[in-house]
């Protein structure tokens, strides 16, 4: 398990290591960055994970699928929300579906935390999932970083699950259209780094109206920027750290 940063989590857990660059909202990828950082420091299971390209790091396209992590959830007692694969994504094509299997085993044999997975590819998370049982532990989500992937959330409404979320993270352009209609949570956030491409204010606002008309938990993650601690997370003069209720299996 690694403790986190990330405000709407308490651990990460990584199954499955290594991505590929599909959508503009993967140019400035945290994950590149620290995959590099963990190859250069001699961590087998990034190594060639990440290639250099200009002066940043950039995903080679090739993962790394860690059997012996698959059960170290069932060793922590104490209950977390946890964020699985913040190193990849579960649902990649080159990931079995026998591993997406094996993942669900694992958080089913451990009722006492709540998992969260993100993905950029919702069609394959419905077609994979559509055979697994619905979990009541297991959030699921897909990112939508502008309004050229609001198809997304029509993908995800498909998918059977306790908690339907969206990151809308890195926020690149407004979303105002966004149906958050059977999605029971939203995160917003800017996005950070050295490259970090700014987000209007107003964009966070029109998600914010969304999730009132819908019931939607509206979870503020950050400005972002180059800072991200200087810029914050206040808007409207206050934090929005709204969570999701175990909904069902709608």
């Amino acid at each position: 398990m690694a403790e986190t940063s990330i405000e709407w989590t308490d651990a990460t857990w990584n199954p499955v290591a290594g991505c590929t660059v599909l959508t503009a909202g993967c140019t400035n990828c945290y994950a590149m960055r620290m995959a590099a950082r963990l190859d250069a420091m001699g961590v087998a299971k990034y190594n060639g994970l990440t290639r250099k390209s200009g002066k940043r790091a950039v995903w080679t396209g090739k993962l790394y699928l860690d059997r012996k992590a698959l059960d170290t959830p069932k060793g922590w007692t104490k209950p977390r929300q946890i964020f699985v694969n913040s190193m990849s994504d579960l649902f990649h094509a080159d990931v079995p579906a026998e591993f997406v299997a094996d993942v669900w085993s694992t958080m089913s044999a451990t009722p006492q935390h709540t998992y969260q997975i993100l993905t950029k590819r919702p069609d394959r998370m419905a077609e994979i999932t559509s055979g697994l049982p619905v979990l009541r532990n297991v959030w699921l989500g897909t990112s939508v970083e502008s309004a050229d992937y609001l198809h997304r959330i029509d993908v995800l409404r498909r998918v059977r699950a306790a908690v339907r979320f969206i990151s809308f993270e890195p926020l690149l352009g407004s979303v105002a259209d966004a149906n958050l209609k059977k999605i029971h949570w939203a995160i917003v956030g800017g996005e950070s780094g050295p490259k970090a491409r700014p987000m209007d204010a107003e964009w966070v606002r029109e998600i914010e109206s969304a999730c009132r008309r819908y019931s939607t938990a509206f979870f503020f993650k950050q400005w972002g920027g180059k800072n991200k601690k200087a810029t914050g997370r206040t808007l409207n003069g206050r934090t929005y750290d709204e969570m999701p209720a175990a909904i069902g299996t709608s």
